[in-house]
């Protein structure tokens, strides 16, 4: 509980702080824009593929390319210690510094070391540590740890700087990047040459000839392997690569993914001891496992180990944007962070941030090792909800109430009747559905209303209309499935409405099944794996009985859940695995199908007048499913001008119970971005293609600029049709 106390304080102190959250936010888009141009040219998916398999090739032979890389290594003259833990590596060092007399050991960046704790190690010790990393150093200053694992210092502005220097110095030192650069040039100069020890990171083990390879921005990592008489190289055993050649396509990869440049200032290799002042300089290498062993092992985690410490995943996390690395992370951040946290540090040190993953799967697209981080991560909050539980409030919705489908079906039917109270009309759309405009205080209104309104719940669900709708198809082209999703089943039916008419007018017959089900998201996001496949066998018998030539979905999350979760969730159930891979060979969303197999938007020549409008890309309609084009194309064709938003594909804050039951004041300042990059488009209309991204663009949108109308892509095209007759 403490661990819970300490961590929902650190979310609120910095969200308290907007300024940290803005200028991440600075960062990131230059970010994206920097990272755009550097890959030019260049093919991302080939170059991320080949590294992937790099990587898996060491995982595999690892043992033997460890035993390779310290038989060279000591044929060079290196002395190499391999150890278990940190505190083993920590003791060498210790022991190395006593046996050498060493009181200054001069470091360059290092993450392995802070996992460590080698600083304070040293101290203890009565051995000086000194940070030669500018950004490190200034963290150091501040006795604080990294935000960020390329950008240490990333969440300071150059005030705090300033003060940290101007006391360092005894002197006042002005905020002005030039002069604070200068003052850390001179002052860090005098390290190298005054330490015993120079301890550096590697960026590479390179097993076939025992070297090392370094690609920093700095200086200092050269200068503290070059000068001082004993060099150490503190390394995780997961550096491992086969030959330079290796090395080389990783050095490709990593700076124009971790900073956007096309090459960092210094890719240092170096191989075993380089004479100093005529004298052999002693190299110690020492490779740490630390919990590596047990990560190469893990099925379900092992692919974390690809990781080549850019930070990309920090640099495009919505989470990370909104609260910085002290927040959401551990002594590694964002999402390679929490998988790192719970496999070095225990999973109740991972515990609370395995639930900040708002489950955007921003991270996984741009990561260079095609890690599928929102994947591990969901498996080690299984772990966690197993070994800690989900809430009394999860568990019983989902154990409870969403198993059993009649009772999940009539409890919200229920609820439609039971919310009138507290609902009204939307301001926007008077004939649309009834909103939720306030909460009673006691309902958690700051959480929930204060800065948004909520949907109300349909007065009649999708379901309960779909037998009264005419579909005039004679000879239908293709009969399709639909897999209706909780948000336009109960909340937005009149998409499903939609949906069907744009399929009729393409001579599509729908077909509903109504023993289907949730999905299981929801649960399998909150860590209930058992419900969610209970839930996925529910809805693959239901779409196996229909016999349809497709099925088609509305909501991004439930293609993905239809498409991967039933299919992964299912693999060891013999009767279940091959009828969950035959559905989804033939999911789609919905505007796949219309543009991809039906050609839509070269036959609807819409005549209706122009409408402006802008399109929000749902996460996982984009990142997962790869669908993004389709519906613009759409759109357009319908007679609609699509005026792009900045970073369209940035996530609404949604992400299901995250905004109501985990997060809801992250999801409020992410949806704020949102809100804000809407409203600067001045159109009147924003189109998307998932129920859950519009819950939160309605609400929000609605209680910014009440003239302006969120709606699906489907009730869009339908209303075009409609225009057109």
């Amino acid at each position: 509980m403490a661990n819970e106390t300490t961590y929902k304080k650190s979310v609120e102190e910095a969200i308290g702080n907007p300024k940290l959250s803005r200028a991440l936010h600075l960062f990131g888009d230059a970010y994206l824009i920097a990272r755009e141009n550097a890959f030019k040219g260049l093919d991302f998916q080939e170059m991320r593929t080949e590294l992937a398999a790099i990587k898996d090739e060491v995982r595999v032979r690892r043992k033997e390319l460890l035993a390779e890389f310290i038989k060279n290594a000591e044929a060079a003259g290196s002395k190499v210690f391999l150890a278990r833990d940190t505190k083993e590596a920590n003791d060498y060092v210790i022991k190395l510094a006593k046996e050498k007399g060493a009181k200054l050991i001069a470091k360059s960046k290092s993450m392995v070391s802070e996992e460590a704790h080698l600083n304070k190690a040293l101290e203890a010790a009565g051995i000086r540590a000194a940070e030669t990393d500018l950004g490190e150093w200034i963290v150091q200053l501040a006795g604080q740890r990294p935000s960020h694992m390329v950008m240490p210092a990333i969440h300071m502005f150059k005030e705090e700087v300033a003060q940290l220097f101007s006391k360092e110095a005894g002197k006042h030192l002005a905020p002005e990047i030039k002069a604070l650069v200068d003052h850390a040039r001179e002052r860090l100069r005098k390290e190298y040459f005054n330490a015993d020890i120079g301890l550096t990171g590697a960026n590479f083990l390179i097993a076939d000839t025992g070297g090392i390879g370094l690609v920093t921005n700095e200086g200092n990592a050269r200068l503290c392997a070059t000068l001082p008489r004993v060099h150490v190289v503190f390394a995780g055993i997961h550096k491992l690569v086969r030959n330079i050649e290796d090395a080389i396509k990783i050095t490709r990869l990593l700076p124009r993914n971790a900073t956007g440049q096309l090459l960092t200032s210094y890719v240092t290799w170096i191989r075993g001891g380089v004479p100093v002042d005529g004298k052999q300089k002693e190299q110690h290498i020492i490779l740490i496992d630390g919990g590596r062993e047990a990560l190469y092992e893990s099925k379900a985690c092992q692919d974390a180990l690809r990781c080549i410490q850019c930070g990309a995943c920090a640099n495009v996390c919505p989470v990370y944007q909104t609260v910085g690395g002290h927040v959401f992370g551990s002594i590694y951040i964002s999402a390679i962070g929490i998988i790192l946290t719970a496999f070095y540090e225990g999973l109740d040190k991972a515990k609370e941030i395995t639930r900040a993953c708002i489950g955007c799967r921003s991270c996984v697209a741009v990561c260079p090792s095609k890690i599928d981080l929102e994947e591990i991560i969901l498996h080690l909050r299984n772990e966690v909800s197993k070994e800690y539980g989900i809430g009394v409030i999860k568990n019983v919705a989902f154990k409870a109430v969403m198993k059993n489908r009649s009772l999940f079906h009539n409890l919200v039917r229920a609820a439609s009747k039971l919310q009138l109270p507290v609902t009204q009309k939307n301001r926007s759309d008077e004939s649309g559905p009834r909103i939720i405009r306030h909460l009673p205080l006691h309902f958690m209104a700051k959480d929930y209303t204060e800065w948004r309104d909520l949907p109300a719940i349909a007065e009649k669900p999708f379901r309960d209309q779909f037998e009264t709708i005419v579909q005039n198809v004679a000879k239908p082209l293709y009969r399709v499935g639909f897999f209706v999703g909780c948000g336009a089943d109960f909340v937005y039916p009149e998409v499903g409405v939609s949906l069907i008419k744009v399929l009729n007018s393409f001579n599509v017959e729908v077909v509903f099944p109504k023993d289907q089900n949730c999905c299981g998201i929801p649960a399998l996001y909150s860590g209930d794996t058992e419900t969610g496949e209970y839930l996925a066998k529910q809805s693959v018998q239901a779409f196996t009985d229909a016999g349809v030539d497709y099925i088609l979905c509305i909501c991004p999350t439930c293609t993905m859940a239809v498409k991967r979760d039933f299919v992964e969730r299912l693999a060891d159930h013999p009767q279940w695995s091959a009828k969950a891979m035959a559905l989804s060979n033939k999911t789609m969303d919905a505007s796949a199908f219309l543009e991809n197999v039906l050609g839509a938007s070269f036959k609807l020549n819409a005549t209706g007048p122009a409408r402006d409008i802008t399109y929000h890309d749902s996460c996982h309609l984009k990142r997962g499913s790869g669908v993004f084009r389709e519906p613009r194309a759409l759109l357009a064709s319908s007679g609609h001008k699509v005026t792009e938003m900045k970073n369209s594909d940035r996530c609404c804050g949604f992400g299901g119970t995250y905004s109501f039951l985990s997060h809801p004041q992250i999801s409020r300042q992410i949806t704020k971005d949102k809100v804000e990059t809407i409203l600067a488009t001045g159109v009147k209309t924003v189109a998307t293609d998932c129920p859950g991204c519009m819950i939160m663009l309605k609400g929000a949108v609605g209680k910014a600029d009440a003239t302006i109308r969120c709606a699906h892509t489907m009730e869009l095209l339908a209303e075009s049709l409609e225009m057109k007759k």
